[in-house]
């Protein structure tokens, strides 16, 4: 007896046959109302569900866990596959490092077109009934391919519109050690991110989201396998607006005019040849023509090795500094701090260096420092009052305090109280010094103040530091990425920056390269450096 066989009915002239339309089917929790209920009345509630198939948790802020996001594996290993022949372009800027896609709205792969459809369809349908939020059909949506040392840094996502982000994890097997974890971020009474409160460790065809708000401080951490590629489709879903509370404002840091200490301190602790009337006319030429100069050598060695051993004090009491979304590195405690750091302090806070980088910069940092009116008809005077080429005098005329520091009068003025002789208000300077080690960064913010200010940084433990570890210095222009200069730590090396009010700065964040470090230098985890910016 002999089968039929159908027959296929033959197609129009001029039309070829297509290929099948692909659709990716969602997991089958997303279709369980009685599951969808429990899911909303949780999230509305700011309760915990912990389902097998959905987790809803309401802490640190709202968020959703859907392992096996894709019914098929097959359509998820598709998927995959098709991501990774796109073309990828690496960023990196001061909050991340990672290979990104274009956006994937318009691609025609098509497990990536079935994706798209079925998040802005089915999936979008039930976020909005579990979150309540009325979600609108457009969705952004890309693909990011983070790989040995790259990271996204502490942010909360905010932009208008944005509702609900999400993310869909196509990794091979991951732990926790490889790095690459979701962290999420508990908040202070000003909505400042203070610490990392639960850590999400990426899991193949597993979808995360959560709640964009003012508090959905998150980060991705530093990949640190390096065999390993974290694979992700992510994006937002947008919807109405919603009121945001104002901006946190932090207090500035201090400021205060020089303490009164002379020329001497600039001989106790400065190679020679920066105290050269001829070699201060040179660096001032160079700098006014580049804005920034780096002074190699610049303290005394047997000085600068002095201060090496005191950095090295295990009674310094170190601080960390935050918040996470403006910065994280340690700073010292002034207090705890060896005689030797405590003078070299001094040294930066000094009147005799206020003058000193009068001259060595151009900008009025000192009243004897001539100003641009009297530049022409005073020239060289400012720089002879830093510092003449005379030998040092073998008494000592200023009065002393028993450690040894020139005697000071009870009460500095405050920054914005003293007046200079030509009547402006007084040149002032705040500073710090910091420790850097492994996942420390700065951020550019929101909130940075922009004026005209020049950095000073001086370096300290950085023999063998690669650049390629992270730890220097940026300056990029005002909402741009690209860099218009980097200041890498050197040893006994004193940077100077002067910069704009349309320039930023960061500190690269430290990858964990800079642990190989450790091979040469046992005890050496990173790096110390004294941050100073005056103004004028």
């Amino acid at each position: 007896m002999s089968a039929k066989r159908r027959r296929v009915a033959p197609l129009p002239p001029g039309k070829k046959r297509g290929k099948r339309e692909v659709r990716a089917e969602l997991c089958a929790a997303l279709r369980d109302a009685a599951l969808r209920e429990r899911a909303a009345a949780a999230w509305g509630g700011g309760e915990p569900l912990r389902h097998e198939a959905a987790a809803v948790e309401p802490a640190p802020f709202r968020h959703g866990v859907i392992p096996g996001f894709l019914a098929s594996p097959a359509s998820a290993e598709a998927l995959r596959d098709e991501l990774l022949g796109l073309g990828f372009r690496g960023r990196r800027n001061d909050l991340l490092s990672l290979r990104q896609s274009e956006e994937l709205g318009g691609r025609p792969e098509p497990h990536v077109a079935a994706l798209r459809h079925a998040l802005r369809e089915e999936f979008r349908a039930w976020l909005s009934a579990v979150t309540q939020i009325e979600l609108e059909p457009t969705i952004d949506i890309s693909c990011a391919k983070y790989e040995y040392t790259d990271v996204l840094l502490c942010h909360d996502d905010e932009l208008e519109g944005r509702r609900i982000a999400f993310i869909l994890y196509l990794v091979p097997p991951w732990e926790k050690s490889d790095g690459g974890t979701l962290d999420l971020y508990s908040t202070d009474e000003h909505f400042q991110p203070q610490q990392i409160v639960k850590s999400l460790v990426p899991s193949w065809n597993t979808l995360v989201f959560f709640e964009v708000s003012p508090v959905s401080f998150h980060q991705v951490s530093e990949v640190l396998s390096e065999e390993k590629c974290r694979l992700s489709v992510s994006g937002w879903f947008h919807g109405p607006s919603i009121v945001r509370p104002a901006r946190h404002i932090e207090a500035p840091s201090p400021r205060s005019p020089h303490i009164p200490y002379d020329h001497e301190i600039l001989y106790e602790w400065i190679n020679l040849v920066y105290l050269d009337m001829d070699s201060q006319a040179q660096i001032q030429e160079e700098f006014e023509e580049r804005s920034e100069i780096l002074l190699k050598d610049f303290v005394k060695k047997e000085k600068y090795q002095l201060l090496c051993e005191a950095l090295e004090n295990k009674d310094i009491q170190w601080s960390s500094r935050g918040p996470a979304n403006k910065r994280l590195y340690e700073t010292a405690e002034e207090d705890s701090l060896p005689d030797i750091l405590k003078k070299f302090l001094q040294f930066l806070r000094s009147e005799a260096l206020f003058l000193l980088l009068s001259n060595f910069t151009g900008l009025k940092l000192h009243f004897l420092a001539p100003s641009d009116e009297d530049e022409d008809a005073g020239e060289g005077r400012a720089a002879d009052s830093a510092g003449h080429s005379s030998p040092k005098p073998e008494q000592e005329e200023t009065e002393q305090h028993a450690d040894g520091s020139p005697h000071q009068p009870d009460n500095i003025p405050e920054a914005q109280g003293g007046e200079t002789q030509n009547g402006s208000g007084s040149p002032v300077c705040t500073g710090e010094l910091r420790r850097w080690t492994h996942r420390h960064y700065t951020l550019v913010h929101d909130a940075q103040a922009t004026e005209f200010a020049l950095d000073l940084l001086f370096f300290c433990g950085c023999e063998d530091w690669d650049p390629e570890y992270g730890g220097f210095t940026s300056y990029i222009a005002k909402g741009e990425d690209e860099e218009l200069l980097t200041v890498n730590p050197e040893d006994n090396c004193l940077a100077l920056v002067y910069r704009d009010k349309e320039t930023m700065k960061f500190v690269k964040y430290i990858n964990h390269r800079s642990l190989a470090r450790l091979k040469k230098h046992p005890n050496r985890r990173g790096f110390w450096d004294f941050s100073f910016v005056y103004y004028e």
